[in-house]
């Protein structure tokens, strides 16, 4: 089994005009470009990831959608004094090598208290990424199931008749926040996941139907999916 990981950088982009904007949208009072320090981070992607699970291309544009002006914190640490940046644009970029990835436009405000972020962003310290979103359908590979709905036998990883199983995780419901964190030393670090058709298939009568019909309507996959930054040229 491969698994797979992203090389981790983020870039320094200098604002232009066009960017400026975009983050005036989102402040009280209008910044300058020598006010802001930007960076561009590779969110997430369409590559089959170590859990064995990628996005849709069309889950990752509407994630654009969605992280515009969300937060960029630190260690996943949810205060309003944590708040390190903000995302003020997204955009899915496709590379020459077919992947698609969810490339997030970040700004954070120049003043003492950042420069010392700032200057771990540029001497390549903090790199790491990791996203928190909500999907509400995770598509097994092998018998076509919506694993967070339905009962599914198939497990990410694992072989069968010859096919490895993923899934593919589409139609988000949320972004929540981007976070820096430290190359995790638990590989597990930061998933908080759970399918809500993996469960043990029910032994007796199915469920009453409307009640199984509420719970497909509201299942929601919650996912902290650690992210390795994919190195994005500059345009």
């Amino acid at each position: 089994m491969e698994h797979i990981k992203k090389g981790a950088v983020v870039l320094k982009a200098a604002p232009a005009a066009g960017d400026m904007a975009l983050i005036n949208r989102l402040t009280l009072r209008e910044l300058t470009e020598e006010e802001v320090f930007t960076f561009r981070v590779a969110a997430a992607d369409t590559q089959v990831d170590r859990d064995f699970e990628r996005f849709s291309k069309e889950c990752l544009e509407k994630l654009a959608e969605l992280y515009v002006g969300k937060p960029f914190i630190a260690d996943h640490q949810w205060s309003s004094g944590n708040q390190v940046a903000r995302v003020y644009a997204g955009a899915v970029e496709t590379g020459e090598d077919g992947v698609s990835r969810l490339i997030l436009s970040c700004y954070m405000l120049r003043s003492g208290a950042s420069q010392t972020m700032i200057d771990a962003i540029e001497a390549g310290i903090n790199r790491e990424v990791s996203v928190g979103v909500a999907v509400k359908r995770a598509t097994c590979s092998i018998c076509g199931a919506d694993k967070a709905r339905a009962y599914c036998e198939h497990r990410p990883g694992k072989s069968y008749d010859g096919a490895l199983c993923t899934v593919e995780l589409g139609d988000p419901e949320d972004a929540y926040e981007v976070s820096f964190v430290a190359v995790p030393s638990q590989r597990e670090a930061g998933v908080v996941k759970r399918y809500a058709g993996d469960r043990e298939k029910p032994a007796g009568p199915p469920e009453d139907t409307d009640a199984a019909r509420r719970k497909q309507l509201t299942a929601v996959i919650a996912l902290e999916k650690i992210k390795f930054l994919e190195e994005v040229p500059t345009t």
